[in-house]
C-alpha cells in the first residue's frame, strides 16, 4: 500500500513512521533553562551520526502551542546532554515524559539525581548508564512544530561497571540493557533478544561462489 506523505494528515504520518522506524533509541535530554532550571525529557527521533566529529541528532516535535522545554532551552542555551535509558530506568524515564509546566524539575519529579557534567552546564542523571555532553554544532527548524539538533559530543561517560578495558574502549553493551522506543502509545523493546552475523567480505564471497560453481559441476 503507497502512503504519500505529502497529502497524509500529521498525525497519520506520525503513525507510519513510529509504527515501522522501530525499535528506536532513546535520547532521555537533560537541559537547563536560561534561569538554571533543570528540565528532563525522552525523545525517541534520535541517533548519532559520525565520530569525525562525533555527532548526533535530535529531532524535537513542539508540543501543542510551542516549542518543548527541551528544544528551547537547548536553542537558547547551546547545551545538553543525552542520557541513555536502561530497563532499570524504564520507569522513571516514563515520568519524565510529563507535560509539566517550565518551572518543574522533572529529575525531582521522578527521583531522579542530577550529577555534575564535566564540560557543559546541563548535568546528567546519575542512573543512566551512559551520557553524552553535547554543544550545538547547527540546527534547523524543519516544520511549524519540529526542528532538528545537531550536537557535538564533547564528552561520554559511561558507568564503570560496564567498562570491560577503557584503553580498547570495549564497554559491555548486553549489560547495559538498553531500552528503545517502538510503536504506538507506550510500547517498549528490551534488547536482550539478540542475533549476530558476521560482515561478508568481497573475497569471501568470490571465493564462496566459486566454490558453489564447482560443487554444481560447472566450469570456472
Amino acid at each position: 500500500m503507497l502512503f504519500d506523505m505529502e497529502w497524509m494528515e500529521a498525525q497519520n504520518r506520525y503513525k507510519v513512521l513510529t509504527a515501522t522506524v522501530t525499535p528506536r533509541p532513546i535520547a532521555w535530554v537533560t537541559t537547563l533553562s536560561e534561569d538554571g532550571v533543570i528540565n528532563a525529557a525522552p525523545y525517541s527521533f534520535f541517533n548519532v551520526l559520525g565520530h569525525e566529529p562525533p555527532t548526533l541528532a535530535l529531532g524535537l516535535l513542539a508540543g501543542k502551542d510551542r516549542f518543548k522545554d527541551t528544544a528551547t532551552n537547548i536553542l537558547a542555551t547551546g547545551e545538553f546532554v543525552v542520557n541513555l535509558v536502561s530497563e532499570q530506568n524504564a520507569e522513571a524515564m516514563n515520568v519524565t515524559c510529563i507535560d509539566a509546566p517550565p518551572e518543574i524539575d522533572e529529575l525531582a519529579l521522578a527521583g531522579l539525581k542530577p550529577a555534575r557534567s564535566h564540560a557543559v552546564r546541563p548535568p546528567r542523571i546519575a542512573q543512566s548508564p551512559v551520557s553524552f555532553e553535547c554543544r550545538v554544532l547547527t540546527s534547523m527548524v524543519t516544520g511549524p512544530r519540529q526542528t532538528i539538533v545537531i550536537g557535538r559530543i564533547v564528552c561520554a561517560h559511561v558507568e564503570d561497571a560496564f567498562v570491560q578495558d577503557s584503553e580498547r574502549c570495549h564497554i559491555d553493551t548486553q549489560g547495559l540493557r538498553l531500552i528503545g522506543r517502538m510503536h504506538g502509545s507506550g510500547w517498549y523493546a528490551r534488547s536482550s533478544d539478540l542475533f549476530q552475523m558476521d560482515r561478508p567480505t568481497w573475497a569471501e564471497w568470490q571465493r564462496n561462489g566459486a566454490a558453489s560453481r564447482l560443487a554444481a559441476g560447472e566450469t570456472p
